[in-house]
């Protein structure tokens, strides 16, 4: 490993302790929830998840959840509570589920990382990483950004899958 490498996995894990710097513009994440697996959006318009209870009321413990574990990450208002919503056993379920961090899985997200010298934009979808802003990216397939991502999301995202350098035949 060289050291541009190292100093690259020390930054990340500078950057990961400052959440704050990252900003999620678009996500589309599997929730499983305690009866089904749901499909939670946040596109530029707003939320949607697929469960009854977002169908019903607009707000749901899925995203409730999604909210509370990225708040500094969204940028925006938490959704309102709904008139008839069951608050207390959503709060309830919300909270729980935010200590399951096992039940999220994103599938999708495009976010801003705002690095010491420029803002990068960097993108995931289904596995696939890019980074378009990082030269490092463009030649190694990884930046210090995505390492931050990674950080930060642990066990949500599938890790970049580098790709060995090809050796030379004996």
């Amino acid at each position: 490993m060289d050291s541009s490498m190292i100093n690259k996995i020390q930054k990340s894990k500078e950057y990961a302790q400052e959440p704050d710097r990252i900003t999620f513009h678009t996500m589309e994440i599997e929730f499983r929830g305690d009866n089904s697996t749901y499909t939670i959006i946040l596109a530029p318009d707003g939320w949607s998840c697929t469960c009854p209870g977002f169908e019903k009321y607009g707000i749901c413990p899925h995203i409730m959840t999604v909210e509370k574990l990225f708040k500094v990450m969204l940028k925006r208002d938490p959704l309102p509570y709904a008139s008839g919503q069951n608050i207390v056993s959503d709060v309830k379920k919300s909270k729980r589920y935010s200590e399951e961090q096992d039940r999220i899985r994103f599938i999708a997200f495009t976010a801003t990382f705002r690095g010491d010298n420029k803002d990068h934009f960097i993108s995931y979808d289904r596995g696939q990483w890019d980074n378009p802003t990082s030269s490092y990216f463009a030649q190694h397939g990884i930046s210090t950004h995505i390492m931050t991502m990674e950080r930060v999301l642990r066990g949500m995202v599938e890790p970049v899958k580098l790709q060995r350098p090809e050796t030379e035949a004996e």
